[in-house]
C-alpha cells in the first residue's frame, strides 16, 4: 500500500533524492520547500502524487498550514522526514547572534513545529513514522562546527524525548545520522560561514583540508536505507547512514566511558 510522505527541504540534497525515490516507488509525497519552482521537473513527471508546497519551516504558523494542506490533499500522512536544515562554518567565538539564532530555528524550531503540526494527525490514524535528520555530528564534534553540532546534539534529545511520549499511540520515531555525503551541503545555500577572526585561520587551513580528504558516501546508496526504515514494522530509534561515522562515534563513546570511570570516586563522592 502507497504511503504519505511528507518531506521538508526537498529540493536538493538527500531530500531530493528520496523524494524522487518514492515518487518512483508509487508513493505519494508532499515536498515542502522555499522555493517551489525548483520541483518543476517531478510535478511535471509525477503529476497525481507529488504535492509542492512553499514553505519556511522557520515559520511556525506556515509550517502547521503545509501539514494541514498535505493531510486535505492525500487524506493522511504516514511519514513525516524533517529533512531541511544547513550548517555553520565558525569558531565558537566568531559566530554571531543572528547566526546563533537563525541556525536553532531552522534546524531545531524548525522540525520542532512540523511535529506538533504532525502528531494530531497521527494520533487520530493510530499510526505514523517521525523521521529526524541528525548528523553523526549529533554525536561528535569537529573544530568550526560548534554550532551546527549543537542543533543535532539538541535535537537528538528532543527526538528521544518524543519517541517516549508518543510511542502508545501507535507513532514511531526515528533519527538518521549520516556521516560524510557528497551531497551540495558544502555549497553557499547549505553551509554558511562566520566572519573569520585571524587567529583562527592556520587551524581553519587545516579544518578543509582534512574535509576535502574524507571518503564522502554516494547519496544515491542511501535510498534503500530509508526504504527499509519507513516499511520496518519496529524501526530503530538511530539509524547511522555510511560506513564511516560508526567507527567514530564508537570511539567517542568508548573515551567517554573511559574519563566517567577514571573520575568515579570524584563522582560518587559528590554524592553526599
Amino acid at each position: 500500500m502507497a504511503k504519505t510522505i511528507f518531506i521538508t527541504g526537498a529540493s536538493r540534497g538527500f531530500g531530493r533524492i528520496w523524494a524522487e525515490a518514492f515518487l518512483q516507488r508509487g508513493d505519494n509525497v508532499v515536498a515542502a520547500v522555499r522555493k517551489p519552482e525548483t520541483m518543476t521537473e517531478l510535478t511535471e513527471a509525477f503529476p497525481s502524487n507529488l504535492l509542492v508546497l512553499k514553505l519556511d519551516v522557520t515559520d511556525k504558523k506556515a509550517s502547521f498550514e503545509a501539514i494541514e494542506a498535505a493531510k486535505q490533499y492525500f487524506g493522511r500522512i504516514d511519514v513525516l522526514i524533517n529533512n531541511a536544515g544547513y550548517g555553520q562554518i565558525g569558531a565558537v567565538e566568531e559566530l554571531s547572534e543572528q547566526e546563533i539564532r537563525s541556525q536553532f530555528e531552522t534546524n531545531v524550531l524548525g522540525s520542532l513545529w512540523t511535529i506538533q503540526a504532525v502528531l494530531p494527525i497521527m494520533r487520530e490514524q493510530k499510526s505514523g513514522h517521525i523521521i529526524q535528520l541528525s548528523s553523526a555530528l549529533g554525536l561528535n564534534t569537529v573544530t568550526f562546527m560548534g554550532l551546527y553540532s549543537a542543533t543535532k546534539f539538541a535535537l537528538e534529545g528532543l527526538t528521544e524525548t518524543l519517541a517516549a511520549e508518543v510511542k502508545d499511540f501507535g507513532i514511531k520515531v526515528s533519527l538518521l545520522q549520516p556521516g560524510p555525503y557528497a551531497t551540495d551541503f558544502n555549497g553557499s545555500d547549505s553551509l554558511a560561514t562566520s566572519e573569520s577572526i585571524p587567529v583562527y585561520d592556520g587551524m581553519k587551513k587545516v579544518f578543509w583540508e582534512n574535509a576535502d580528504a574524507g571518503d564522502s558516501g554516494n547519496p544515491a546508496a542511501t535510498v534503500d536505507a530509508l526504504f527499509a526504515l519507513v516499511d520496518a514494522e519496529n524501526p530503530p530509534l538511530r539509524l547511522i547512514l555510511g560506513k564511516i561515522a560508526l567507527p567514530w562515534v564508537k570511539h567517542t563513546y568508548e573515551q567517554r566511558l573511559k574519563t566517567w570511570e577514571s573520575w568515579q570516586d570524584i563522582s560518587e563522592a559528590a554524592h553526599g
